[in-house]
């Protein structure tokens, strides 16, 4: 069946119900004998029910008849139509004028009422279409409002994710630092932002980042919660790849940098070594006599046992730096960490006629950081500074490793020189993967040293020396 059709039989049903609601009505009034005013205004009642319906034919049908019924029935003269009194001439206008302002403000209604509901479902739909898990809360926390989305993602019903606190499976690990961060987010009325793990439809569970704002009044008071969380399971994982080709790269830069102080360590290692040769010969000289020496031996034993300790110390600091691990953060203490890192370099700072000033300041508050990684980076600052140096023949080589509390919760460790220094305009790219300004260097030694200050919540940045050279400082936040 047609619209048109629709419409037709629509109006002419509006238009008999009127009209036997007028008979009715003229029938009861004519046998209680109402007066024509009262008649009217029930007539007008009539009326302005069947203009309701919004249509303008049944309305104006319903208006030309109780017109006619009131002119008939209850105006003089009776049972004749005769506009002879005024209130003939009043009421079919105000029976129309009724019909068609009523009729107009209902269909204006109706259409508005159209309007809301095509943009509540306009909004439903770009709700439901946007990439991510889109939702409400009331005040005290509860689920109000779930879009599609969030309901493909868990799996439940609109019922059932109304419950979230009892039926959303959020990762054991993450369930009690989500519920903390969300009662607190409620308890203080601030903006939530969290990374945590819940169970998709499909039973694995993946990572999203939930952030959630509240809406307040005039007043200030929390009305809803808005919230939307997405899915950064592949992005954990690429964070992951990335950390572990970083991992790769740093390892295969410190066995570069050992290569590149071999010499040192050779040396480092050779002076326990000599040293327990010459405590072994001395050793068997006071036994070998004919009146053995057991005290001057015992004393040589003891030097060969104190410095194979030396020499295994050497040995598992170099192996601890060249071992191929994970990053484990640790409270540590940035100065020994230097020490420690200039002890493998010391031969090289020699060898090149370098002048080594350490300035460590006391009372350093420790930092958590992982050893093996931070002494990667100081041992880079140290090695570029010294080879800065190898061309200077006219003015002094000075390499000063300093290190101060510089406010704000930041260890500031500084490395200067007084070598060639760095080109200002090129300042910003030193740091860049494979720029390099030495023939044989890979020119990642800096973008790794970057890499690593930033993931401990540092900085790392140059700046040219006072005079000559370069210096290069990096912060780290205190252990907590």
């Amino acid at each position: 069946m047609s619209a048109r059709s629709l419409n037709i039989r629509r109006s002419a049903a509006h238009s008999l119900m009127g009209g036997a609601a007028l008979a009715i009505l003229t029938f009861a009034c004519f046998r209680l004998r109402v007066n024509p005013t009262t008649a009217a205004l029930l007539f007008l009642i009539i009326i302005v029910l069947a203009s309701l319906a919004g249509d303008i034919i049944p309305a104006i049908a319903v208006a030309i008849i109780a017109y006619l019924c009131l002119d008939y029935y209850f105006t003089a003269p009776l049972f004749q139509v005769a506009m002879s009194e005024t209130l003939d001439i009043v009421a079919p206008i105000a029976f129309i004028s009724t019909a068609l302002v009523i009729t107009r403000l209902t269909a204006k209604v109706r259409n508005s009422f159209n309007e809301i509901e095509e943009l509540k479902n306009q909004l439903r739909l770009a709700i439901d279409t946007i990439p991510g898990l889109v939702w409400s809360a009331l005040p005290d926390g509860s689920a109000e409002f779930l879009n599609r989305r969030w309901l493909e993602f868990t799996g439940l019903s609109i019922e059932e994710g109304l419950d979230w606190s009892r039926r959303v499976d959020v990762h054991p690990e993450d369930r009690e630092r989500l519920t903390e961060a969300w009662n607190r987010a409620i308890a203080n009325g601030d903006p939530m932002e969290i990374e945590a793990r819940l169970r998709s439809v499909s039973g694995d569970y993946r990572w999203l980042l939930i952030r959630a704002v509240p809406l307040r009044d005039e007043s200030g008071k929390i009305i809803k919660w808005y919230g939307m969380s997405t899915d950064i399971e592949d992005r954990r994982r690429a964070e992951e790849q990335l950390r572990r080709s970083q991992a790769e790269l740093s390892h295969v830069s410190r066995i570069t940098t050992m290569g590149e102080i071999a010499a040192s360590i050779a040396h480092e290692v050779n002076q326990p070594l000599a040293a327990i040769a010459a405590n072994a010969g001395a050793c068997l000289r006071w036994l070998s006599g004919d009146r053995p020496n057991l005290d001057e031996a015992r004393a040589a034993a003891s030097g060969i046992m104190r410095d194979a300790t030396r020499a295994g110390d050497v040995i598992a600091r170099i192996r601890g730096f060249l071992r191929k691990t994970d990053a484990e953060k640790k409270p540590l203490d940035i100065n020994l960490a230097i020490r420690e890192v200039i002890a493998l370099v010391a031969k090289e700072i020699f060898e090149n006629g370098v002048s080594l000033h350490m300035h460590l300041a006391d009372d350093l508050p420790q930092v958590s950081g992982d050893r093996v990684q931070l002494q990667q980076v100081i041992l880079n600052l140290a090695m570029n500074a010294i080879e800065s140096m190898t061309g200077i023949a006219h003015r002094k080589r000075e390499l000063i490793i300093s290190t101060h509390w510089g406010g704000a919760g930041q260890v500031v460790v500084s490395v200067r020189d007084c070598g060639a220094g760095f080109d200002p305009q090129t300042g910003d790219m030193i740091f860049d993967a494979f720029y390099t300004t030495k023939p044989q260097g890979l020119g990642l030694g800096l973008a790794i040293s970057r890499s690593i200050v930033e993931s401990h919540g540092g900085k790392l940045w140059a700046e040219a020396n006072d005079g000559n050279g370069a210096v290069f400082h990096f912060t780290l936040p205190e252990l907590e």
